[in-house]
């Protein structure tokens, strides 16, 4: 009967002992499989705050502008300078390619007009307010002084989420082989963004624009 007591008790001791073995590699996959899920969630929310410009507008835009010379001679056609710009935004910049005129007056001999690019970004917001700073590089077909540089700074103000307004105020520098000069404009700007209804980029130009509002 001791024996058989016995016997009973070791078997008793020894699958005690190997189920307590296999609880505990179980208990170690369970900490480190949550230890792994807090290290893919950490992360993730890395890899979230690390991907914000992903989540700013990009579209496609047309402006028109309406530049007015303030310190040069002439009427107002000498003095109106009309251009368009066609470009694609992303977030807070803008690349764009514009064509114009330096003025309004016709002549056998025009060298008036002009290709040149511009890039543009937004140095502040808040809300529908923006101010914006360019600087482009151009050349004025068939001139003297023909390599034109510009610096230029806007506030700008959307008016909706695809129509936006801007003040402008810049400088033109023209360079030639031998003679070289510069002249300071106001201006008004009218845009376009094209972006389509009930898209991911119409919300989040919505979002930017009603942000800190």
């Amino acid at each position: 009967m001791k024996t058989f007591f016995t016997t009973i008790l070791l078997l008793s001791t020894m699958l005690a002992f190997a189920q307590s073995n296999s609880v505990i590699p179980n208990i170690s996959k369970t900490m480190l499989h949550q230890s792994q899920n807090k290290t893919a969630n950490k992360d993730t929310v890395i890899e979230k705050d690390t991907s914000k410009e992903n989540k700013e507008p990009r579209n496609f835009y047309i402006s028109a502008n309406t530049n007015v010379f303030v310190n040069s001679r002439g009427g107002a056609a000498k003095r109106f300078s009309p251009s368009v710009e066609f470009g694609r935004t992303y977030g807070i910049f803008d690349i764009g390619l514009a064509t114009g005129r330096l003025n309004s007056l016709n002549s056998g001999g025009d060298t008036t007009r002009f290709l040149e690019f511009r890039p543009t970004i937004n140095i502040f917001s808040k809300g529908r307010f923006a101010e914006a700073l360019c600087l482009g590089g151009g050349y004025v077909l068939k001139a003297k002084q023909g390599m034109m540089t510009e610096i230029c700074n806007s506030i700008n103000f959307n008016i909706s989420e695809t129509v936006a307004v801007a003040v402008l105020q810049g400088y033109y520098f023209f360079d030639g082989t031998n003679s070289s000069r510069s002249t300071q404009y106001m201006g008004f700007s009218f845009t376009y963004n094209f972006l389509k209804k009930h898209s991911v980029n119409m919300q989040r130009k919505k979002k930017s624009i009603i942000n800190d509002n």
